[in-house]
């Protein structure tokens, strides 16, 4: 009588890896035998074994962690984690507030355009240089106006001549369709 083993095999299921851990290593991710350690005074205590270097950070109340995990050996210096990585937020929360975000004005005409109109537009766009923003003057045309091109690229080399002073010509005034654009930055 012949018997059949059964081989099974048994699945596990995917793995995925380590959830990756943000900022420096610490206290036992630390995996190197010896550290460069520098205590929490700021004193240079030489390089120590990182058994040894986790037991003075334990007694200390501190944690050990790696600044500078490419030098041989790797430094480590006993600190409290926790302000380190508040004063990292912090660090982090004044760079993003002292960021200016560069926005793009427009500023619509039309080729015809009546002499206060055009200060009023004047006036709006000089506000948005002082803010640091960049001004996209847009002309349309419509209908007949298309014949007198001339017109509209007059009357942005007006604004070109008129903000000089204050701002400098990234996009040369073009066409594209019924409606002719410049881009002018501040400088």
């Amino acid at each position: 009588m012949l018997t059949f083993k059964e081989n099974t095999t048994i699945r596990r299921p995917f793995k995925a890896d380590a959830p990756v851990k943000d900022g420096p290593r610490s206290n036992r991710e630390i995996r190197v035998p010896k550290v460069q350690l520098i205590l929490d005074d700021g004193q240079n205590a030489g390089i120590v074994a990182t058994d040894q270097a986790l037991k003075m950070a334990e007694e200390a109340g501190l944690d050990l962690v790696e600044i500078s995990p490419n030098a041989e050996p790797p430094v480590c210096k006993i600190l409290d984690l926790g302000k380190l990585k508040y004063a990292n937020q912090k660090k982090a929360a004044e760079a993003r507030k002292k960021q200016k975000i560069v926005e793009v004005k427009e500023i619509k005409m039309r080729p015809n355009i009546d002499t206060h109109d055009y200060d009023v537009k004047m006036k709006a766009m000089n506000r948005f240089f002082e803010e640091g923003d960049k001004v996209k003057v847009t002309l349309k045309f419509r209908g007949r106006e298309m014949a007198h091109q001339e017109l509209g690229m007059k009357l942005l080399m007006q604004v070109k001549e008129d903000t000089v002073e204050v701002a400098k010509v990234e996009a040369e005034p073009k066409l594209e369709g019924r409606q002719m654009m410049m881009v002018l930055a501040p400088k």
